[in-house]
């Protein structure tokens, strides 16, 4: 019986995560945004800059600017590149993976278009 080399201790394999802003869920795949629902209605929204976009970084506002950081984390903001106006988003207050229905909502997305 072939056995499957072992993955590295930490290595993430799942490509599917979301941020919590303060009006927004961001669906990134991998590092492109795949999907945003709006906080207060439930809504995925059909339109928003950030779709489509590859996440570019995150970046923590001090004192003294705007920080770059290597990994998302709360408190911070997301950077998505679009050209010549990059999207900031407000701070993440959460992040996480997200459910089954809603990865079933990509491939919805991506059919439509």
């Amino acid at each position: 019986m072939e056995q499957r080399p072992k993955s590295p201790v930490g290595s993430e394999r799942r490509r599917n995560r979301f941020f919590v802003t303060q009006n927004t869920e961001y669906h990134l795949q991998g590092r492109d945004c795949v999907a945003v629902r709006d906080l207060w209605t439930g809504r995925w929204l059909a339109e928003h800059p950030a779709l489509g976009r590859k996440l570019f970084g995150a970046v923590l506002p001090t004192g003294n600017g705007l920080e770059p950081l290597t990994e998302p984390k709360n408190g911070c903001l997301l950077w998505f590149e679009n050209g010549d106006n990059d999207i900031l988003t407000s701070r993440i207050s959460a992040m996480g993976r997200p459910t089954k229905a809603s990865t079933r909502h990509y491939a919805e997305v991506r059919h439509a278009a």
